[in-house]
Order: C-alpha cells, then sequence, then structure tokens
C-alpha cells in the first residue's frame, strides 16, 4: 500500500494528457491486483537530487514464468539501454540512471516474455515508481540583523534576512529556522518560515552584549545551516536620521555656512558619529565633507569653501561610533551663501550686424562670469582704437537681450551691451568688468582686428547631428598662436556661443537644440592673450530635418498669349525645416516641371489662347513634399505688342496710301485740274475778233498742219480765198449778209460755215473745256470792220466792235457728250476730213462731189450769182454779194437760230 500510496500523489498537471490518463487507468489496475502483483521496485518513493545517479531494483516474486533475463526497465515512454542494467540473480535486476533537471518521469520495469499466460496477466507482469527530483537546500549567506529605533529606544524585535536560492519541486518551500543565543544567558530564540526573512522578537535587546544568529534550511533532501553571526548587539542597531537641521549664513563668511542639529537618541543609550553632504541648487552632484571631520558625536559643523551667494542643500546622518548601520539623510535643508565680488570674468562676444563704406555696426554681448558671487548689477565696457589708444568708456546696465533655451545656470543669460560702429582701418580692443554689490570682476579683453589683417579661419568645418546633439569638427589653422575657439550657433530666435580649448578639434554644441529649425553654425579661432578674433567660418545646418509646412503661397503670374511666368517668394526659413531640394510646378492639364531651390520663377510656355489654368508649387526636401497654395490665371488672345502691331501697320499702309496719292496729286496736277477744273475759253480772247470788218486785218501764221483737226476745216472753209480760187460756188455767203451781225459760238468757231461741233474743235483745250460746259452757254456777237481771214490785213488797223448775245442757244450735244464725237478714223470723220482737205489745199477735182459733201454736213450752197473777189483780194465786195445764211441744222441736234 505504499506504492499506491506514493502513486495518488502524483499530479496529472505535470504529465501530458494521455500519460496522466494512463496513469490513472494504471493507479486503479494497480489497486486491483496489488497483491497478486509479480513484480516488484525498490525503492518505493525516492527523492532524488538533481545531479546524481539513481540506483533501481526490480524484484520477482510468486511465479516461475519469468526471470530476470525476460525483464525491461522504460522512463516514461522509453527504453532504457541494456548496458544500463545489472542482473544481480535471476529474480532480481537493477538499473542505473543520471538524475537530470528533466520533470520527474515515470520508471517502469515490466517482462517482454512472449506467453500466452504473461499476455493475458500483463497487468501482473509490470511495476513502475514514480522519481521526485529536487536540489538539496542551498546554504543561506548573507544572513544581516537590524535593530530599529523605535521611539526614544531601540526595539527588542531584531529584523533578519538572508538569500536562499533553489526550491524544491513540488513543494511549497524550504523550511527556514533561525536562531539566536545571547552569549551570556545561553538563551536560544527560534522561528521558522518559509521566507527568507524572519523578526526574532527577543524580551529586551540584548545592549552591550553579543549575539550568536545562524538559520537553517531544510528540506525531503536534507538540511544545510548558514555560517554563524556573533556580533555585539549594538552593531545590529539603526538609528533615526538627525532632526531639527538648521543652517546660518554669516555675511562676513561670503564661503561658509554653519549647520546645526539634534541627534535622534540620548547619549546613555548610544555613541554617535555623523556624516554631512551637501550641493549647489540644481546639481545632482553630492559633495562629502571628509569622514575625519564628523566621526566625533557633535551636533554642528561649519562648511567650508563655498561659493558666495549660492543656494546650497545640506543632508546629515548618523550611526554607532563603533560599527552599526547608517541612519537615513535627514530631511533636505537649504540656504544661499552671502555674496561676494566677481571672482571671474564675463565671457564676452561680438555679433556684427551691418556694414557700411567707412566700417560696420558692432553688437557687443556679454555672459554673466561663472563665478559671479552675487546678482550682477551691470557691466562697464571699455572700447579703444588700436594705434591712436584712444578710450570710449560706456557703463551698462544690466539688460537681458535672449536667453539660451533649456539652461539652468543664471551665467547663461546674455546681456546686450552696445552697439558700436567700428572702422576698418584700424583695430579695436573691448574690455568688459562685470559688478555686482560686492565689487568689480576681472577685466574680459576682445580685439576686433582690422579688415585688411584678420587672422586666418579654422578649415574644413564639418557639423553632423550625433545622439540628439548637434557635432562640430574642424581643422586648426597653421598657427601657434591659437588660444582658444568659440563656436556659435543662431537660429531666427536664438543666438549662443561656447567656448573650447585650443587642443580641441570637435566638440558638441551645448544645450538643447530644436528639430525643425536651421542654425547658422560658426567656429572662430582667437589668437593670443588678447584674443584676437580670426576669420570666422560658417555652414547652415538642422539637428533634424522634416517635410515643408507649407509650400509657395504666394504666386504673381504674368500671362501672355501662349505662355505665362510665374513668379514666387521663397518659403520662411521657420517654415522650410530642411534644405529645399527642387520645386515642383503643376497646372491644369497636369504637366509638372521642377526648377532647382534656387529659382523663383518660371515661365510655362505652349500654352492655348484665351485659356483659364490653375497652378501650384510643391516645395521638397530630403524628409518629404508640401503643395503650396493654387493660383489662376488666364492667358491672352493677342501678345502683347500684337494689337499694337496691326494697328501701326494699318496705320502705315494708310499713310502709304495717302502719301502715295499726294505725290500722284503733285505729278499729275494738270491731268487732274483739267479733269476736275476744265478751262473755259474766254471769248474775249477769241480769234473771231480777227474776223470783224472793224479789227484789223493780222497775217495768221498757218496751221503746223491743217489735215490734223475739224478746225483746220472750219478756218478752210472760212476762208474766202481758197473758196474763190477752187471753188466759187460752194460757199454761198452773201456779202451784206456778211457784213449784218451774226450769232455766233463763243468757242471761236466761223460763223459762216462752221458748227459748234467744228468750233468745238478749234483747239484742244477748246474740246475739253467743251466735255464739261453748261448745256447752255452765252453767245456773243462780233462785228468785223473789215477784212477776212486768210486775205492781206490792210495797213491801217481796222477796230472789232464785239457785243455779247443774249442767247440762251444750247451746245451741241457732241460738245457736251464728247464720246459722241466722230472719231478720227470713222467714216465720218474721213469724209468731213476730206472735205476740209479739199477746200483747205482748193484741189477738188470734182464740184459735184463737194457740193454732195457739204450737204451732207448741212452746208448751205453756194449761189450762182455769187459776185467772185476782186482781184486786190478785198472781201468786201464779195460779202456785200454773198449773203450769209444762219446756223443750218446739225447732227446733233441743236434748234435753228
Amino acid at each position: 500500500m505504499t506504492f499506491l500510496n506514493s502513486i495518488t500523489d502524483v499530479p496529472c498537471g505535470t504529465l501530458s494528457v494521455a500519460l496522466c490518463f494512463n496513469n490513472i487507468i494504471y493507479l486503479w489496475w494497480s489497486i486491483l491486483v496489488a497483491d497478486l502483483n509479480y513484480f516488484l521496485i525498490a525503492p518505493q518513493s525516492p527523492q532524488l537530487q538533481i545531479g546524481t545517479n539513481f540506483t533501481a531494483t526490480c524484484f520477482i516474486k510468486n511465479t516461475i514464468e519469468v526471470t530476470a533475463d525476460d525483464l525491461t526497465w522504460k522512463l516514461a515512454n522509453k527504453e532504457i539501454p541494456k548496458d544500463k542494467y545489472r542482473k544481480i540473480n535471476d529474480t532480481a535486476l537493477n538499473v542505473t540512471i543520471l538524475v537530470t533537471e528533466e520533470t520527474s518521469r515515470w520508471l517502469f520495469c515490466f517482462s517482454k516474455k512472449n506467453s500466452v499466460h504473461v499476455q493475458l496477466n500483463s497487468a501482473k507482469y509490470s511495476h513502475g515508481i514514480y522519481l521526485k527530483k529536487g536540489y538539496l537546500p542551498e546554504k543561506p549567506k548573507n544572513l544581516t540583523c537590524i535593530a530599529y529605533q523605535k521611539k526614544n529606544s531601540i526595539s527588542s524585535i531584531i529584523h533578519c534576512q538572508w538569500e536562499p536560492k533553489t526550491l524544491l519541486e513540488l513543494e511549497k518551500g524550504i523550511l527556514f529556522s533561525i536562531s539566536l543565543t545571547f552569549s551570556h544567558s545561553y538563551k536560544t530564540y527560534n522561528f521558522s518560515t518559509n521566507e527568507s526573512s524572519a523578526d526574532i522578537t527577543t524580551d529586551l535587546f540584548p545592549n552591550f552584549m553579543s549575539v550568536d544568529i545562524w538559520v537553517e534550511a531544510e528540506n525531503a533532501l536534507g538540511k544545510v545551516e548558514s555560517e554563524h553571526l556573533t556580533i555585539e548587539a549594538n552593531s545590529l542597531i539603526k538609528t533615526n536620521p538627525p532632526s531639527h537641521i538648521n543652517i546660518i549664513s554669516e555675511n562676513i563668511f561670503p564661503r561658509s555656512l554653519l549647520l546645526n542639529w539634534t541627534r535622534p537618541i540620548g547619549k546613555t543609550e548610544l555613541n554617535l558619529i555623523y556624516e554631512v553632504r551637501f550641493t549647489s541648487e540644481g546639481s545632482q552632484n553630492w559633495s562629502y565633507v571628509p569622514p575625519g571631520d564628523t566621526n566625533f558625536d557633535i551636533q554642528s559643523f561649519r562648511l567650508q569653501n563655498l561659493q558666495p551667494d549660492t543656494v546650497y542643500i545640506t543632508q546629515v546622518r548618523c550611526k554607532n561610533e563603533r560599527d552599526g548601520y547608517w541612519s537615513e539623510w535627514s530631511n533636505n535643508s537649504s540656504k544661499r551663501t552671502p555674496a561676494d565680488k566677481p571672482t571671474s570674468k564675463p565671457d564676452v562676444w561680438q555679433m556684427s550686424e551691418s556694414e557700411a563704406s567707412d566700417g560696420h555696426q558692432v553688437l557687443f554681448l556679454s555672459k554673466e562670469p561663472e563665478l559671479a558671487n552675487g546678482e550682477i548689477k551691470g557691466y562697464q565696457i571699455r572700447i579703444q582704437d588700436y594705434k591712436e589708444k584712444r578710450q570710449k568708456y560706456y557703463p551698462i546696465l544690466n539688460t537681458i537681450l535672449v536667453t539660451a533655451p533649456n539652461t539652468e545656470s543664471r551665467s547663461k543669460q546674455i546681456t546686450k551691451l552696445k552697439n558700436v560702429h567700428l572702422t576698418d582701418k584700424t583695430a579695436h580692443i573691448v574690455t568688459v568688468i562685470a559688478f555686482n554689490s560686492e565689487g568689480n570682476s576681472p577685466e574680459a579683453t576682445l580685439v576686433i582686428p582690422e579688415k585688411e589683417h584678420v587672422p586666418a579661419p579654422v578649415q574644413k568645418l564639418k557639423v553632423s547631428p550625433e545622439g540628439g546633439k548637434l557635432c562640430v569638427e574642424w581643422s586648426a589653422p597653421n598657427s601657434s598662436r591659437i588660444t582658444e575657439y568659440v563656436v556659435q550657433w543662431a537660429s531666427h530666435n536664438t543666438f549662443d556661443w561656447q567656448r573650447e580649448k585650443k587642443n580641441v578639434r570637435k566638440a558638441n554644441i551645448k544645450g538643447n537644440l530644436d528639430r525643425f529649425v536651421r542654425y547658422n553654425v560658426s567656429v572662430y579661432p582667437l589668437y593670443t592673450d588678447m584674443e584676437w578674433i580670426g576669420k570666422p567660418t560658417h555652414i547652415e545646418t538642422y539637428l533634424e530635418q522634416g517635410a515643408p509646412l507649407s509650400g509657395p503661397s504666394k504666386i504673381i503670374s504674368k500671362p501672355g498669349c501662349t505662355e505665362a511666368h510665374l513668379m514666387w517668394e521663397e518659403i520662411p526659413v521657420e517654415k522650410q525645416r530642411g534644405f529645399i531640394t527642387n520645386y515642383t510646378i503643376f497646372y491644369t492639364d497636369g504637366t509638372k516641371t521642377e526648377v532647382p531651390s534656387d529659382t523663383f520663377s518660371y515661365t510655362l510656355t505652349n500654352l492655348a489662347r484665351n485659356t483659364r489654368y490653375e497652378t501650384w508649387i510643391m516645395a521638397s526636401n530630403i524628409k518629404g513634399s508640401t503643395n503650396g497654395s493654387k493660383h489662376s490665371f488666364s492667358t491672352r488672345i493677342y501678345a502683347p505688342g500684337e494689337i499694337e502691331g496691326i494697328v501701326v501697320a494699318v496705320s502705315l499702309c494708310f499713310l502709304f496710301v495717302v502719301v502715295l496719292a499726294m505725290l500722284i496729286c503733285i505729278y499729275k496736277r494738270d491731268v487732274i485740274k483739267k479733269s476736275f477744273w476744265p478751262d473755259i475759253p474766254n471769248p474775249g480772247e477769241s480769234t473771231i475778233g480777227t474776223w470783224s470788218p472793224d479789227y484789223p486785218v493780222k497775217a495768221e501764221i498757218p496751221s503746223e498742219s491743217c489735215l490734223s483737226g475739224i478746225s483746220v476745216l472750219d478756218v478752210d472753209v472760212c476762208d474766202g480765198k481758197s473758196v474763190f480760187e477752187e471753188d466759187k460756188s460752194c460757199l454761198p455767203l452773201k456779202k451784206d449778209k456778211y457784213m449784218s451781225e451774226e450769232h455766233s459760238s463763243g468757242i471761236g468757231g466761223s460763223s459762216c460755215m462752221s458748227s459748234p461741233r467744228q468750233s468745238v474743235s478749234d483747239s484742244d483745250e477748246g474740246g475739253d473745256m467743251a466735255d464739261t460746259t453748261a448745256s447752255t452757254v452765252q453767245y456773243s456777237s462780233v462785228v468785223a470792220s473789215s477784212g477776212y481771214k486768210g486775205q492781206t490785213p490792210s495797213l491801217q488797223p481796222q477796230q472789232a466792235v464785239f457785243s455779247r448775245s443774249e442767247s440762251t442757244q444750247p451746245l451741241l450735244e457732241s460738245e457736251e457728250h464728247p464720246d459722241m464725237l466722230p472719231l478720227e478714223g470713222s467714216r465720218q470723220s474721213q469724209r468731213f476730213h476730206h472735205l476740209g482737205l479739199s477746200h483747205c489745199e482748193g484741189n477738188s477735182d470734182n464740184p459735184n462731189q463737194l457740193e454732195m459733201e457739204a450737204k451732207a454736213l448741212d452746208f448751205c450752197p453756194v449761189e450762182e450769182d455769187s459776185e467772185e473777189m476782186s482781184a486786190d483780194g478785198q472781201p468786201d465786195e464779195w460779202l456785200a454779194s454773198a449773203p450769209i445764211s444762219s446756223y443750218m441744222p446739225q447732227l446733233g441736234g441743236y434748234r435753228q437760230q
């Protein structure tokens, strides 16, 4: 039944589900056949220590069916190799295994003999035990015991603690027994616990007595005892900290503070020693008073070598003078030391603001001295001409210009000293003194060199972010006069600097810098002891870049006909949040164009006329891109100047036409004049006046050609001499008729036989004029006193008498319409010309033909009884005998006179 009891202690939680189920079945089967089982394993319930060898023996009883040679060992579901077996006799077989840190397992012994009896009674031919594994208790160590102060005495409860290790598997823990024995009373106090600490309650705290304390750890595998702690009981005491800490500040001692406190327990109970520590306000580093100065039972102490005008925090603790535990530190107590005059010089720097032709404007700045020793009331700045040794003093009150971000020290405050205009032709020595209520600081000197002799700058400046800081690295100039370097950084709202030693080539910028803010980092070398400022080296950088906050928002467009010129402003630096790499221009049809980051204008081409477009610009950096606001514009119908060009071209063409017309008018003025203002012959100047009997007969110049016009015909027809010589019968004129007053055309034609058509043809000008005259003209009557055209004029001048006729006889139709005149090649013209030629030349061979021609032209026939002209050529006789008829009907249809 011992075996069965051990099996029932096995929890299924440590096994697999299948194995647990099998164990339960096997357990109940074993209960049923326990008394009939033929096998037995010893030991029955072993406690195994991990890391040791374990030997189990399987015994055969009450049967001869099997022997030791038929037995097999199995650990869990895995057979153990035969080399681990050892046969004791025919009825006993053992096995040796190594106990590892694996989970506890079943160890089985069974028969593998193949017989009907064994197979039918397999449960009776097998047996198993459960192996429990664990460790021996580890020896307790680091045993410590403390007796705390309770009110004004030491408590009788002693608290002890130690360090245990591994617990046995399947057990709740190790049982610890702590024992405390007083050396003089031989009384022992015991206390058991499963924890690693315990409180031992004594009747009375054994003050000034020795105690012996130890701990025992025990489990199923064994028991282990710790080292004994033999110690004086007073060494176990831990008192309360000192109280009522009072700090006294004395003005005559600006560098010291006096501390007083109250002890936590009376001297009769315990003698104490103390420890004091202090730190300045805002600092995390404590300074400790040397133990030899406070290793006494004292209640006051003076702190020395402190900084004036500084707040100090102090703490005090105590313990037993021989041995024991330090009490906790007392509560913080703080006090400011008295002020003293500054013992370090201010940190002076300069910032150039603007330049001019004769110099530059410099703003001088200063930080408070590190050892200001009091509140700085102001500064005194002296600027001295390096060559002329002239000096100017400027007492400056303390005004804060800007404070570096996230600073803890008042020395980080930056003070604006003076804005001074300095010339570039000489160097200037700037001396600054800070003062407080107790006195002045040492002088700080800065030299501004002349423009032409600025010392060399640093080389190969690099700035990169490292661990949340900006790391600045540079190469030193080739000079041994370098005293230190000044690293300056500035943004749109921050300006600060720091100094580095001359052997430094790499430094982190102090203070917390902001992300996405552009900083201009500069490094200045300082030369010689007077701190000559060298030429700076600049670089712009970011602690961390981010996508721009916005793209270009103000876009100005100048649209044309097929293009548009865009202009935009640079994004403010505080919104760039990084270095802009490029701009991308988008517009309505999806087209995009990239331009460099330093370009702020672009011309869009190949646009449609009179079209509305919408455009926007995207700004990009290495962290992302952001679109700007949209802008709309419309292209023009006409390009700039195109309308003006059209107007100018039309105007030039019009001007050209006008000028051309004027030139034509100038060069063709006669033709135009004749067309619009034809010459009207003056009847007073007509040659008909020479036909008057009273007008002296002049010798006429023969016509250039009597064949060229009808005028020749008119003159020849009226020429009496030719008529009498050639054919007198063709002129039916009578002398009395001719002598009478006759009507004639005002154009100068002959009144005897010429028609108005013929009169018009008397001259070219007369012909032109006839085209434009009115249908009715005023006629004149001409009375000739003597002579006839074609006859020899008399020697005595004859006077011609002219009288204007009141006739309204219209002109010939042919005179009003020149286009109805017979052309010079026509048949009628030839006939008329022939008639005139015959009369002119007097060579007509056929009088009848002449008469027929005359009838055709409506000439009046010559009377047969007309008188011939006298031999002397006087026309009087002929005129008297040749009656003159009135106008004859004309082809043009003129009415009779």
